[in-house]
């Protein structure tokens, strides 16, 4: 029996290396300025530099595979990866902010309700917000750093990552014209 790499065997892979380079990249972060994980732009290049990642070990997989890869194949290994890295990255999140600096939470919770009320500000809505609306979303950021508010916060993750993984899918696809008639 010879041993296939199927697209689970490497997205399960791929997704392993993801995982840790988001742990590495979260503790790095939060060994430099434990701010910066609330900062929406190291999101975004966290995002950007993962999308780039996932494109460079499909189209690895694809070439280990003969070059070809249906659209199936190309999005199973897409999902499986981020779920896997997704798993590894709440594991390592529910860590830090539990075990490592269960103070971190309010930190960013702080952060991320200064960055909303200077928006509401830009846009004029800032001195319509009453106290008792800001207690609630103070709550509610709050909520989402427990370990439940991570794993819930990972299953509506889930959602997106079958939408990047149909967006991944088509970008890694690659079908052999040559069986065209």
């Amino acid at each position: 029996m010879e041993n296939e790499n199927t697209p689970f065997k490497a997205g399960l892979n791929s997704g392993l290396i993801l995982g840790l380079i988001s742990v590495v990249l979260t503790y790095v972060i939060y060994f430099v300025d434990s701010s910066l994980l609330a900062a929406w732009y190291v999101g975004i290049g966290i995002f950007v530099l993962f999308i780039g990642l996932i494109i460079y070990f499909g189209i690895q997989y694809r070439n280990s595979i003969g070059g070809y890869m249906p659209f199936g194949a190309a999005f199973n290994f897409s999902f499986i990866t981020l779920v896997v890295a997704g798993i590894i990255g709440v594991l390592a999140n529910i860590l830090l902010f539990t075990v490592v600096d269960p103070a971190l939470p309010n930190v960013l919770v702080d952060a991320q309700m200064e960055t909303q009320i200077a928006m509401l500000d830009k846009f004029g809505a800032g001195d319509s917000i009453s106290s008792e609306q800001l207690d609630e979303m103070r709550t509610n950021l709050q909520n989402a750093y427990t370990p439940f508010g991570q794993l819930k916060g990972f299953g509506f993750l889930l959602i997106g990552y079958a939408i990047f993984a149909l967006i991944l899918g088509a970008i890694l696809k690659k079908r052999d014209k040559s069986l065209d008639f």
